[in-house]
């Protein structure tokens, strides 16, 4: 599933390349893509067609396209294989990539696309998503409980390590009221947000804690150090693009990210550690795996 720097090149992506772009057409090709819409399809596109799209945003795992109806917002969540992708009219030149312009795309029907926004330069940008777990809805901002505009769909989900107001002191103390491992408490979005699977095992590498530990046993400090190893990480994969391991995770041009080269436990279970050369182990770990370093996070003691 994209993490938070996975969601976050995508949101760079779409800010490159659709801000002034006018929604001219919208088409829901799959239902489920906007299930969270309470009006479902027609509704999406009563809201959104029309409207010229001014801002982009980004909470966690969540993304936006503000639009020039104050307060009307396109959310977006990726789910585990969701994208989007901007093609450009057939025939033409334009620059889709960082480094320069590349062969225009041929803006037909893509695989797997589940909702086509048609925009008035000719350009479709499409969402596609083979797994169907992301979706997308016309929504308003709100303000969170600390006052940041957010949309309604992500009201309840926690700020970000990325975000100016972030304070990992201020979330380790809450952590240490919860009798539950740190690693579940990483990945709660209710907590801190845009933490997955790939960026709890990395940061819980670099702090050297193990991911079974309970947060309510654990020292402010060590809470403290675990969360800025997570700032830490996902601000290094995002500066590679993500973390891709297939063609499920592109930016809107089709790249892929190359973070997973620089990946120090997940996936490199029988590895050595980088720091102690001890072989990673993959454990299981609730319905996911953890990868570890059992010698550098040392397991935390049964009591009795």
């Amino acid at each position: 599933m994209p993490e938070l720097p996975e969601v976050e090149v995508v949101r760079r992506g779409l800010a490159g390349h659709v801000l002034g772009a006018t929604l001219a057409g919208i088409e829901v090709l799959h239902p489920r893509a906007v299930r969270r819409q309470p009006g479902g399809p027609a509704e999406l596109v009563a809201l959104l067609s029309g409207r010229t799209i001014t801002a982009t945003g980004r909470r966690g795992k969540f993304l936006w396209l503000a639009t020039d109806d104050p307060g009307l917002v396109l959310d977006a969540h990726l789910g585990m294989s969701g994208q989007f992708r901007v093609d450009a009219p057939a025939g033409a030149a334009t620059i889709l990539g960082e480094d320069g312009p590349v062969e225009a795309v041929d803006a037909g029907p893509r695989r797997h696309a589940r909702v086509r926004f048609a925009l008035a330069d000719d350009r479709q940008l499409w969402f596609v998503d083979q797994r169907t777990f992301g979706w997308v809805a016309a929504d308003w901002l709100v303000a969170d409980p600390a006052g940041v505009p957010v949309p309604t769909l992500v009201r309840a989900i926690a700020p970000d390590p990325t975000e100016p107001g972030f304070d990992p002191r201020v979330v380790a103390r809450a952590m240490r009221h919860h009798r539950v491992e740190v690693k579940r408490l990483l990945l709660d979005q209710s907590l801190v947000s845009g933490v997955g699977n790939i960026y709890a095992d990395e940061a819980l590498w670099r702090a050297g804690v193990h991911p079974r530990r309970r947060a309510d046993r654990m020292a402010l400090a060590d809470l403290v150090r675990v969360l800025e190893a997570a700032a830490a990480v996902m601000a290094e994969a995002l500066a590679a693009g993500g973390t891709s391991f297939d063609s499920l995770y592109v930016n809107v041009n089709g790249e892929s990210g190359y973070f997973a080269r620089g990946l120090a436990v997940y996936g490199r279970a029988g590895l050595p550690c980088p720091r102690c050369g001890t072989p990673i182990v993959r454990e299981r770990f609730t319905n996911r795996s953890s990868h570890l370093c059992p010698t550098c996070q040392r397991p935390p003691r049964a009591r009795h």
